[in-house]
C-alpha cells in the first residue's frame, strides 16, 4: 500500500492568486495558503467548532478562523501562543509540472489543548426552593441624567411585591446599567457558529450580558420583562437583548437543546405612543419560541395613545393610579401560581416535535 497520497489541486499560477483559500480533496478540506513565495496545507476544519479555516483570514502566519477567530500556524498548524497543543493537521505539498499537489497521507495528528469550560455552560438543574423572579428592565437612560420611568416604576413594584409579600427571592436587572456587546451575527455564518454560551461572552470577559444568561437558564423560574414603547415597538435595547438570546433558541433547532425549561414569562409595556397589541405580540412569539409559559392575561400596559403629545401628563398617570400599581402586583403573582404548578411538576411534560417550528424542514418537501 503507498505511503503518499499525492493529489491535484490546482494550477500553481492560478493558486498563488489568493493568500488563503479553501480547496477540496475529495471529502478532505484543505486550507491552503501562499505567503513568502511557498505554499502551506493545514486542515480546513477549526478545532473549536468546527469552522472552515480556509475562509478565514491570514494574521501573519496564523490562519484565523472566520467563525470565533481561533488561529492557527500555517505551516506547523499549532495554536497561537498560549494554545500551541490545540494543533490542526498538516499536510505535504510538492509542485510539478505548473500543478500543486498535496499529501494527504502525510496528515499529523489533530490534538485538541483543553480549554476551561464556561460557567454557563454547566448543566441546567434547577436548585430546590421557591420560585425565583428576575425582572429585566430594557428602558435606556441619560446616564448622569435619570428620568422616571413609568415601565421601571411598575417592575419595581412588582418585584417588591414578590419578595415582601410573596416572600420570594428576587432579582433586578436594568439593561443600562450592563456593558454588552451587539449581536455580531455569528448566526449568518453557520448555524453552529452560534454556539451556547454565545461566542462573544466565551471571548469577551468584559461582556456583561452573561448575568442575564445567569438570571434567565439557571436561577429564575419567572421572567419578568418591561419596556416603553419607542416608535411602536419594544426598545432598543430589548432587540439588542434579545439578538444576542439567539444562542438559546439556536439550541433548540440544532442540538435539541432545551435550556429554558418550566420558565413563565410575563410583561410590562408602556409608553406615550400606542401598539401595546403589536408590541405584545413581538414579546410573546420570541419568549415562546424559547419554550417559555405565560400566565392567564400574561402582560400590563398603559399608553396614552396617539393623540397626546403629553408625556407629563402620561407620568402623573402612572404616578397616581392605584389600578396600575395593583395590576403589576398581580401579573407577579400569576406568574408565580404558573411557575409554581410548573416547577412542582402538576404541568405535563411532553416530547417536542419538530414540526412547525423554526428551521425544522417538512418530510412532505423533496429531499434530493
Amino acid at each position: 500500500m503507498s505511503d503518499t497520497q499525492w493529489t491535484d489541486v490546482g494550477s500553481v499560477e492560478e493558486l498563488k492568486q489568493k493568500s488563503l483559500q479553501e480547496v477540496n480533496c475529495g471529502k478532505t478540506r484543505i486550507a491552503l495558503t501562499y505567503q513568502h513565495e511557498r505554499f502551506a496545507a493545514i486542515s480546513g476544519i477549526c478545532n473549536h467548532v468546527g469552522g472552515p479555516l480556509g475562509t478565514g483570514t491570514l494574521d501573519g502566519d496564523y490562519v484565523v478562523c472566520p467563525w470565533h477567530y481561533w488561529k492557527f500556524h500555517r505551516e506547523t498548524g499549532h495554536g497561537e501562543v498560549g494554545y500551541e497543543q490545540d494543533r490542526v493537521p498538516t499536510y505535504a505539498t510538492k509542485i510539478e509540472n505548473g500543478r500543486l499537489y498535496v499529501d494527504l497521507a502525510s496528515a499529523t495528528k489533530r490534538t485538541k489543548q483543553p480549554h476551561q469550560p464556561h460557567s454557563l455552560a454547566r448543566p441546567v438543574i434547577r436548585q430546590a426552593g421557591p420560585v425565583r423572579v428576575v425582572g429585566i428592565s430594557t428602558t435606556a437612560m441619560t446616564v448622569d441624567h435619570p428620568r422616571y420611568s413609568t415601565s421601571d416604576a411598575l417592575l419595581d413594584i412588582a418585584l417588591d411585591y414578590a419578595q415582601r409579600t410573596l416572600q420570594l427571592e428576587t432579582q433586578s436587572i436594568r439593561l443600562r446599567d450592563l456593558n454588552f456587546r451587539a449581536c455580531e451575527g455569528f448566526y449568518s455564518k453557520a448555524a453552529q457558529a452560534c454556539t451556547w454560551p454565545c461566542s462573544i461572552t466565551q471571548m469577551d470577559p468584559t461582556d456583561e450580558l452573561d448575568r442575564v444568561y445567569e438570571a434567565i437558564v439557571h436561577w429564575a423560574d419567572v421572567i419578568l420583562l418591561s419596556t416603553p414603547i419607542r416608535w411602536g415597538n419594544a426598545s432598543s435595547l430589548y432587540f439588542k437583548l434579545v439578538e444576542r438570546m439567539n444562542c438559546i433558541q439556536n439550541q433548540e433547532t440544532i442540538a435539541k437543546k432545551h435550556l429554558l425549561k418550566h420558565k413563565v414569562a410575563a410583561f410590562i409595556i408602556m409608553g406615550g405612543q400606542d401598539n401595546v397589541q403589536g408590541v405584545a405580540g413581538q414579546l410573546m412569539t420570541f419568549w415562546a419560541e424559547v419554550g417559555c409559559q405565560f400566565p392567564q392575561f400574561p402582560f400590563i400596559a398603559h399608553s396614552r395613545g396617539w393623540s397626546a403629545e403629553d408625556m407629563e401628563r402620561n407620568i402623573c398617570e402612572v404616578q397616581n393610579s392605584r389600578e396600575l400599581r395593583e395590576a403589576a402586583q398581580q401579573l407577579v403573582a400569576r406568574a408565580v401560581d404558573m411557575a409554581t404548578l410548573m416547577v412542582g411538576g402538576q404541568v405535563p411534560e411532553h416530547p417536542l416535535a419538530g414540526g412547525g417550528r423554526k428551521a425544522h424542514k417538512l418530510d412532505s418537501e423533496p429531499t434530493g
